[in-house]
C-alpha cells in the first residue's frame, strides 16, 4: 500500500458539517491501492469501546487517486474518527490524527488517533443560498444585448448588425431600455437569474474602467431605469447579479485625476500603489518601457489598482457593495479580478452583504483554485473556469481523452465542500472568451451536447447572450457582436430553451444531488446524478454511433438505442 497517498484534513473539504448532527467526511487513497476503508467514529467524550465502524463509498476516480466520502451521525453535536484503509494487497493500517500505524488493533483504541470536530456549529457551517442551485444565468453584456432608447446611444454610435466585428472602441447602442422591454423574452426561454456586466459609469464599451460606482452610465439609462429592471425581473421571478470592479478604478476617476495633478499631495494618493512620481507617463514592462510607475490590472494603463488595505478605500468599496442592495434590491455581486485583491477586505465586503440579505450570492473571478476564498466568509462560489475549460479542452480541442475529463473533473469536485460546488457558476463562454460556436468550428450539434454537458454538472449553468440564437465570435471583442433578434425561436432557440426547461424542472437533484463520473466500456462519458431522481446522462464524444439501450427523457441524436457522435441521452427515474 502506498502510505503517502494515504490523506484527510480536518476542518476543511474533507471534513464539513452538513448539519448541527452530521458531517461529511473524505478519504484519498492512491489509485487502484486500497480495496476498502473503515471509519471508526463515536462522540468526543464517549469510550471508544463504544465506537461504530462504516464502510466509506468510492466516490470518484482521478487522475492518480482514489475518492472516498460518509456522512457521519453526531447525536451530540461533536464528533471523532479515524480510519482504518485495507490494501488491495491485504495490508492494513490506521491513518488517524497524529500518524499511520500499522498494528490497528492498538491504534483505533487510542484517543490520539482520531480526527476531532469539537463541536458542529452552525454559524460555521459552509452555507450557500438556496435559490443559487435551482438558478438557470443569463450573462448580459448590456451595450450589445437590445437598443431600446436612441436617445442616449453614444455619439458616433453603430447600426445594430449582428455581422459586424466589433472593434474595441465601437458602441452599437445598447442599453437598460433594452433589457426591460426583453424581459419576456427572457422569462420566455426559461432563465431565472440575469448576471449583467458592469452598468456604472465609464468610458468604455464595456464599463470595467469605472468612473463613478454609484451612477448608471448615461448611455444605458439611469438609477430609476434600473430600478424598473430589477423590480420587472422580480415580479418575474427572475434574480439580479451586478458586476464590479473592486480591484481597480478607471483612469478618469475623479480619485486618480486628482492624483495625476497632485501627485504625492493628492488627498488620494494612499487609494493607490504608487511606486514613482510622478505618475504619468506610464511605463509599460511588455514594451520595454522600465518598472511600471503604479500598479494596475496586468500592465493595463488605464486601470490604476486600489489599495484594498487602506480604510478609507474600504469605506468607499463598502457603501458601492451595500448601496445596490439596499437601495436596488439587487441579489448579488459578481466581481472581477477578485483574486487580486485582499482576503481581509473580501471578509468584510462578505459580512457588509449578508447582512442586509442573508441569502446574497457572492461569485469571485478566480482562473485558478480557488480554496483560500470558499470557506464561508469570502465568496460563495467562483466562475468555475477550472471546471469548465476542461470540458472545452474534451469536447471542442480534443486536448483530453474521455477518461482524462471524468478523473479531472472528479479532482476538481474534490477541492471543494459539497455546498460550495453546488454555487459555483458553471459558464463555457463568456465576454472574455470566445464564443462556444467558434470553438466548436461552427458545428451546432457539438457546441450544444458540450452546454448539455455542463448543464448536467453541479454548479448553477450560466449562457451567455446569443448562445440561444446560435451566435458566433473569436475572442473579445468579436465575442461581443450586437444580438441576433431575427434569430429567435428558430431550431438553435428551441433546443437551448428546451435544455433550459430540462434542468429546471429537476432542479432539485442536479442543484443539490450527488454527482459521479465515468467512461462506460463502450467509451461513453456517463454522468449519474443522485437526489430526488435518478437521472443517469450518457454523451458519446467518440467518432462512431454506439448502442446504448436507456429510457428516453431527453436527447439529441440517440434514436434506435443507437447514440451517434455529438449526440447525448438523459434517463430519468
Amino acid at each position: 500500500m502506498q502510505l503517502a497517498a494515504l490523506r484527510h484534513r480536518t476542518e476543511s473539504e474533507d471534513s464539513f458539517v452538513v448539519d448541527p448532527s452530521h458531517v461529511r467526511v473524505r478519504f484519498h487513497s492512491a489509485k487502484n491501492d486500497v480495496k476498502k476503508v473503515i471509519v471508526h467514529y463515536c462522540d468526543n467524550y464517549l469510550p471508544l469501546e463504544q465506537a461504530k465502524t462504516c464502510e466509506m463509498e468510492k466516490i470518484g476516480v482521478g487522475q492518480c487517486e482514489d475518492h472516498w466520502g460518509i456522512t457521519l451521525e453526531a447525536p451530540y453535536h461533536r464528533l471523532k474518527y479515524t480510519f482504518e484503509v485495507i490494501g488491495s494487497d491485504g495490508t492494513s493500517v490506521v491513518v488517524g490524527d497524529r500518524a499511520i500505524s500499522s498494528d490497528v488493533d492498538k491504534a483505533i483504541m487510542e484517543d490520539g488517533s482520531y480526527f476531532k470536530v469539537p463541536y458542529c456549529h452552525e454559524i460555521d457551517m459552509v452555507k450557500t443560498p438556496e435559490w443559487v442551485k435551482h438558478t438557470v444565468w443569463y450573462q448580459i453584456f448590456p451595450e450589445r444585448f437590445a437598443n431600446g432608447d436612441k436617445s442616449n446611444d453614444p455619439q458616433g454610435v453603430k447600426a445594430w448588425n449582428p455581422e459586424d466585428h466589433p472593434g474595441r472602441e465601437d458602441f452599437y447602442g445598447g442599453d437598460l431600455q433594452g433589457v426591460l422591454d426583453h424581459l419576456d423574452y427572457l422569462k420566455k426561454l426559461g432563465v431565472n437569474g440575469l448576471y449583467f456586466c458592469p452598468i456604472f459609469k465609464a468610458s468604455s464599451n464595456h464599463k470595467y474602467d469605472t468612473i463613478d460606482y454609484l451612477q448608471v452610465d448615461p448611455a444605458f439609462g439611469d438609477k430609476d431605469l434600473f430600478a424598473k429592471v430589477v423590480n420587472e425581473a422580480h415580479a418575474r421571478g427572475m434574480k439580479v447579479m451586478l458586476d464590479a470592479v473592486f480591484n481597480h478604478l478607471g483612469d478618469q476617476s475623479m480619485q486618480w485625476q486628482d492624483v495625476v495633478k497632485n501627485g504625492p499631495s493628492s488627498r488620494f494618493a494612499s487609494w493607490f500603489h504608487i511606486n514613482e512620481y510622478p505618475v504619468e507617463p506610464y511605463r509599460d514592462p511588455l514594451k520595454g518601457e522600465g518598472s511600471p510607475k503604479f500598479d494596475t490590472f496586468a500592465f493595463e494603463k488605464h486601470m490604476p489598482k486600489l489599495n484594498t488595505a487602506n480604510p478609507k478605500v474600504q469605506d468607499f468599496l463598502l457603501e458601492i457593495a451595500t448601496y445596490w442592495v439596499k437601495y436596488f434590491d439587487i441579489d448579488a455581486w459578481r466581481l472581477d479580478v477578485a483574486n487580486e485583491v485582499d482576503h481581509h477586505f473580501w471578509k468584510k465586503f462578505h459580512k457588509a452583504v449578508t447582512d442586509i440579505k442573508s441569502d446574497f450570492y457572492i461569485v469571485g473571478e478566480v482562473w485558478h483554485s480557488a480554496q483560500p476564498w470558499l470557506n464561508g466568509d469570502e465568496f460563495t462560489g467562483v466562475m468555475n473556469y477550472p471546471y469548465t475549460l476542461q470540458i472545452e479542452d474534451h469536447f471542442f480541442k480534443h486536448k483530453l481523452s474521455a477518461q482524462e475529463l471524468t478523473s479531472r473533473l472528479t479532482d476538481q469536485l474534490m477541492k471543494y465542500r459539497d455546498a460550495t460546488n453546488a454555487a459555483m457558476m458553471n459558464m463555457l463562454d463568456s465576454h472574455d472568451t470566445a464564443r462556444i460556436l467558434t470553438v466548436a468550428n461552427g458545428d451546432q450539434d457539438l457546441a450544444l451536447q458540450a452546454l448539455a454537458f455542463e448543464f448536467m454538472q453541479k454548479g448553477s449553468p450560466c449562457i451567455y447572450y446569443g448562445t440561444e440564437m446560435g451566435m458566433t465570435g473569436g475572442n473579445d471583442p468579436d465575442c461581443r457582436k450586437p444580438m441576433d433578434w431575427a434569430k429567435e425561436d428558430g431550431p438553435v432557440w428551441q433546443r437551448v430553451h428546451q435544455l433550459i426547461d430540462f434542468r429546471l424542472q429537476h432542479d432539485e437533484t442536479f442543484g443539490k444531488g450527488r454527482i459521479k463520473l465515468h467512461v462506460t466500456e463502450n467509451g461513453l462519458i456517463e454522468v449519474d446524478r443522485e437526489g430526488n431522481e435518478s437521472i443517469k446522462a450518457y454523451f458519446n464524444t467518440t467518432d462512431h454511433p454506439v448502442e446504448i439501450n436507456c429510457e428516453n427523457t431527453f436527447s439529441q441524436d440517440y434514436e434506435n438505442n443507437q447514440l451517434a457522435p455529438k449526440g447525448f441521452v438523459v434517463s430519468v427515474h
